[in-house]
């Protein structure tokens, strides 16, 4: 998120290239030298390896994925639900989601995201101050991001990162923040129409 920012405002592209090197240099030093780290991640490139054991996350994410199908089994229908996917409610509430909604409720959610994206942009496109931009950029990135970051760590694209969808996973904190962050939008959105006024 930083990052973004740091892009969005200007600073010298060597510099953000070096910061993101650095980063993933120590990220790397971090997997190698944890064990549980590098099981995360092992078990997200092959999670059939151990589907009982460290794989099981994942596994029982991606049948719930799968067994929604093209319309989904049907609203508070799924099954991997009950117990059998761990974390339901917050982490991988996304494949509880597709299970129930199916492949055209997951495009569904995706096209809300790129329209929340397209209308954060254009937000900061219009904002006449710097720190009003930067700040509209961030909200934006951090929503949206850390709502493509759930769905990929449900659909098995990334590890596990344990970060919550945000305005959908169920938890107080999730909903504040990710309220909070909507309203700083908003904010950010009125004081660009003072001043078109």
């Amino acid at each position: 998120l930083l990052w973004l920012i740091a892009l969005a405002s200007g600073l010298p592209l060597p510099w953000l290239v070096g910061s993101a090197g650095l980063g993933g240099v120590i990220g790397t030093i971090s997997i190698l030298a944890n064990e549980y780290q590098r099981l995360r991640v092992t078990s997200f490139l092959d999670p059939w390896k151990d589907p009982q054991g460290n794989g099981y996350q994942l596994v029982q994410s991606l049948l719930a994925i799968g067994s929604g199908g093209v319309t989904g089994t049907g609203y508070g229908l799924s099954t991997q639900k009950l117990m059998y996917l761990p974390i339901q409610t917050t982490d991988f509430i996304f494949a509880v989601y597709a299970e129930e909604f199916g492949f055209v409720g997951s495009l569904v959610l995706l096209l809300f995201l790129a329209i929340f994206a397209v209308v954060g942009l254009q937000v900061a496109m219009r904002a006449r101050s710097n720190q009003t931009r930067l700040v509209a950029i961030g909200c934006t990135a951090l929503l949206v991001g850390q709502s493509l970051m759930n769905i990929a760590v449900a659909s098995g694209a990334m590890p596990t990162t344990g970060l919550p969808l945000p305005l959908v996973s169920y938890g107080g904190n999730s909903l504040l923040a990710s309220l909070a962050t909507a309203g700083l939008l908003i904010r950010c959105s009125l004081e660009s129409s003072d001043q078109h006024a």
